[in-house]
């Protein structure tokens, strides 16, 4: 099941055991709670159940005598039940013929084939919270149910194959950020009202690319649109807020069955990938896979960089996901391997995402001093260069991310390559400033942080890190970054379109604070060696990233990428960026890389890719 249903833990209806082998055709049985009362003349079709809007005309009703052929059974979790599917569907209507019969968590006694008469309580389960509260679209399913099986060993109704020209390209209609879900189905023309109206039925896809790699809870993601925006590895970029995959489709397996196998981007499921659609949580539409394709590898391997050369300064940025003393130590060796193998051991790594020593443990400690040692040694145990770091401990639960966890940016750096500058003064929440010494600028403190209580930026975020390094006698200064996450934004997929992307007004914040500070120091020098790193937490054509670049301040190297290799993460099957590595206009000597090591793999790191830029200081 889904992440959501298997958290479920109502439990609506009970199901007493039967004897195994007894259940023929000749001998209706019963099982389930105890038989609701069905109001009068309530014994409607699955379609008539679903009606043509994505909420059910039998919402809050009794039920009876609902029929079909059990087509895949959740036995295990606390959302167990079966789905059941008309045999013959009148094709002319919209609503779905399949629904899913919720059995809280108790193993139904049903079998596939089963023809079966169900009564039960109708309700539009939102997966995310209640109707009232709740972004992401209703599962109509029938719960407090009990069942008669009439006959077993029945053929299944054939799945519907989803080909490449079955989805539609829009995703739904455009309503203002409107409620969506009371509207009349319209699957010809919107991608939501497709899927909706095959809710719960078997769906099939063939030889399907996987686009979103194999994670924790055994869920990926696969497109049936395989020529759609797709990256040279295999994935599929998303190149704007309107312009997404509706083909994209979570596949896992249904519960109570083996995990689906760990697949990266670029492979396929070979063959048909058949199971009921559902919900997910976390929005979007998914399939319940009862028959998973034979995984067949695409190849794609890690990226190694170029190394630098000797008069290139390489900077690079690495989120390295909640990383604490208390990770095990193969977390330590792996990260390492990237920064000495795939990095080429740049001479600055701006890491974003180091907790403090304890980790998720909220006991007022903020030291880092012990996670960043065990990384530096892990470091040179790969065989990298002895890096020293610098970093400042935030105020305790201020920063964001993981409660207790005290996130931070830190430089490591490698002085055998790289002096950094330090100029006391600098502290959690003192501001950073550019001093003008005779024209040339300098910080206030290195490091040092931008505004930090600048509370409508920085409330629960962290705040850049600013340092100021000397390579072969040039000042290039960096800031490190890790704005605000997409916490609270509506899905994509969900009951309100357009989604609201509420986040979005922080992280503008934060991206006009950076620049402003960039700008400083541009008048004092506007051919200074500034370099602006990190995790943005937004896309290359946002507000945020247009903030940033704003009257050619800072140039976004991803755009220098041909379209399709734009992307630094995965999420939920689309190849985007989140992380950003943005120079002044005047080095005019780089050569960039992203570093695609963990986002496209099932056996990830981190969930986020790093990436390098390998820079000629402009010379004064």
């Amino acid at each position: 099941m889904t992440r959501s249903l298997l958290a479920r833990t109502a439990v609506l209806g009970a199901a007493p055991a039967l004897v195994a082998g007894l259940v023929i055709a000749l001998l209706p049985v019963t099982s389930g709670a105890a038989t609701p009362a069905a109001d009068p003349a309530a014994s409607p079709t699955i379609q008539d159940i679903h009606g043509n809007s994505f909420l059910s005309p039998f919402n809050g009703q009794n039920v009876a005598d609902v029929t079909g052929v059990v087509t895949a059974v959740a036995t295990t979790g606390s959302a167990r039940g079966f789905w059941f599917q008309e045999p013959d569907p009148d094709r002319t209507k919209v609503g779905s013929s399949g629904l899913f019969v919720f059995n809280g968590s108790k193993t139904p006694v049903v079998s596939v084939g089963d023809d079966v008469s169900v009564s039960g309580l109708i309700a539009d389960f939102h997966p995310d919270a209640p109707a009232s509260t709740s972004v992401d679209l209703a599962v109509t399913e029938l719960e407090k149910a009990t069942w008669t099986i009439t006959s077993s060993g029945n053929p299944l109704p054939a799945p519907v194959v989803i080909k490449s020209n079955t989805v539609p390209t829009a995703q739904a209609e455009d309503v203002g950020n409107g409620d969506i879900e009371p509207l009349i189905l319209q699957p010809r023309s919107f991608a939501l009202d497709y899927f909706k109206s095959h809710e719960s039925e078997l769906m099939e896809v063939d030889n399907a690319r996987v686009v979103g790699p194999t994670d924790s809870f055994g869920e990926l993601y696969v497109t049936d649109k395989p020529n759609v925006d797709k990256t040279p590895r295999g994935g599929v970029i998303l190149p704007s807020y309107t312009d997404r995959d509706t083909g994209k489709l979570e596949i896992m397996t249904v519960a109570g069955s083996p995990k689906a196998p760990e697949a990266n981007v670029g492979d396929t499921l070979t063959g048909a990938t058949v199971g009921p659609l559902t919900y997910s949580e976390f929005g979007g539409y998914e399939l319940e896979a009862t028959t998973i394709g034979t995984l067949t590898s695409g190849g794609i391997q890690p990226v190694v960089a170029t190394p630098q050369k000797s008069n290139q300064l390489a900077i690079a940025t690495y989120n390295v996901e909640n990383l604490a003393a208390t990770d095990p130590a193969s977390k330590f060796a792996a990260l390492a391997k990237g920064v000495v193998t795939n990095l080429a051991s740049p001479d600055i790594v701006a890491v974003e995402e180091v907790q403090d020593n304890d980790g998720a443990t909220d006991d007022g400690v903020v030291s880092a001093d012990v996670t960043l040692t065990d990384l530096t040694n892990a470091i040179v145990a790969a065989g990298g260069p002895r890096y020293q770091w610098r970093q400042i401990d935030p105020v305790n639960d201020a920063d964001g991310g993981q409660p207790g966890g005290n996130i931070r940016q830190v430089f490591l750096f490698n002085p055998a390559r790289v002096s950094f500058v330090d100029i006391p003064g600098g502290d959690s929440t003192t501001p950073v400033s550019v001093l003008n010494e005779h024209g040339v600028p300098q910080l206030s403190a290195s490091p040092g942080r931008i505004d930090p209580q600048n509370v409508p930026a920085w409330q629960f975020s962290r705040k850049p890190l600013v340092g100021q390094f000397l390579f072969q006698g040039q000042m290039v200064f960096v800031v490190a970054n890790h704005f605000v996450a997409k916490l609270g934004d509506q899905p994509d997929e969900g009951r309100f379109q357009p989604p609201a992307r509420t986040s979005e007004s922080q992280r503008d914040l934060q991206a006009q604070e950076v620049h402003n500070f960039v700008t400083s120091v541009q008048e004092v020098d506007k051919t200074a060696n500034v370099v602006v790193v990190g995790d943005l937490n937004d896309y290359q054509f946002s507000a945020a990233a247009g903030l940033l670049t704003s009257g050619g301040a800072l140039t976004d190297l991803i755009d220098t990428l041909p379209r399709n290799q734009q992307y630094t993460y995965d999420f939920d099957g689309s190849s985007e960026v989140l992380d950003h590595i943005m120079i002044d206009p005047s080095i005019a000597k780089f050569q960039y890389q992203v570093v695609h090591i963990n986002a496209e793999f099932a056996n990830q790191t981190s969930d986020h890719d790093p990436q390098v830029v390998r820079i000629v200081p402009t010379r004064r």
